[in-house]
């Protein structure tokens, strides 16, 4: 192994499951993904079709094949756990299992919105509700990757602090980690885009368990609360941020995927990592 591959990101994109979630990873290989991310469901249906045993296998055996790659799951859009909702809760437990039939290790989850309620409120009933979900799946490993949120409407998660609470309230602190997104934090009003904002802003991310960061430039400027991803260079967030994180050790081997806008024949993602290869550099220095 190169020195440069011991210490870059593994880069790749969220791909889709249409036609069978095994069909992600190939989509990904062809372009040239390390990492990839997948839906384990239709993201905007509560409930979604069954993945048989052959599929499953095919998922394993594929994956096996590419060398391993990195795959991570995002949890349906429908899920919101800032509140009381029985439906959420049986969603999310669902998705670990799919999570374990695949063995995806970790599914991405928006931590959810209050409804008015008020963050205290609605942070108590994101960790309550986190809690019922590991009774319910207390013999899997899969771990939920809070991620940082743009903080629009009643949002929960734009404050480091907020996935702080809710890791130290969950009884099984160790099922939880966190995913960080790049478009959400400037949307959120962290300002990663030189290298002195960004090393403040990682100073207030320490001790919070990181396993993957979505790699999105911003439609929208600067704390604007609004969540638009743009292609990498071409939005508000610009290159320097994505150089400081891409060539910081602190995340050393992490995967990180774009989920930026792309059309069927994913030419808009293959840019995109390009833009974002010519950012990295071997070096096991830590910024």
């Amino acid at each position: 192994m190169t020195a440069r591959n011991q210490v870059t990101p593994k880069l790749g994109a969220h791909m889709s499951i249409a036609g069978g979630v095994d069909l992600a990873i190939e989509r990904g290989v062809s372009i040239g993904c390390e990492a990839v991310q997948i839906f384990l469901k239709n993201a905007t249906q509560w409930r979604g079709r069954n993945i048989s045993g052959t599929e499953a296998r095919r998922f394993r055996d594929l994956r096996k094949c590419s060398g391993n790659v990195p795959v991570f799951a995002h949890a349906s859009y429908l899920i919101n756990l800032g509140v009381e909702n029985p439906r959420s809760v049986a969603a999310l437990v669902d998705e670990i299992e799919r999570a374990d039939l695949l063995g995806v290790p970790f599914i991405v989850l928006h931590p959810g919105s209050h409804l008015g309620a008020g963050e205290t409120a609605g942070l108590t009933c994101v960790a309550r509700n986190l809690d019922e979900v590991f009774a319910a799946t207390a013999s899997s490993k899969v771990r939920i990757a809070l991620e940082t949120t743009a903080g629009q409407g009643s949002c929960l998660g734009h404050r480091f602090e907020h996935l702080a609470e809710i890791i130290r309230r969950v009884e099984q602190p160790k099922r939880l980690a966190v995913c960080v997104d790049t478009c959400h934090l400037f949307a959120a009003g962290y300002d990663i885009r030189t290298r002195g904002g960004y090393e403040m802003v990682m100073k207030q991310l320490d001790g919070l368990p990181v396993v993957a960061f979505h790699l999105n430039d911003s439609k929208k400027p600067f704390g604007s609360r609004v969540d638009r991803h743009e292609h990498i260079g071409k939005g508000f967030l610009g290159l320097e941020a994505f150089r400081c994180v891409l060539r910081d050790a602190r995340w050393r081997g992490l995967p990180m995927v774009l989920e930026t806008p792309k059309g069927e024949d994913m030419r808009e993602d293959v840019e995109n990592l390009r833009v974002l290869r010519s950012l990295t550099f071997p070096s096991t220095r830590r910024m």
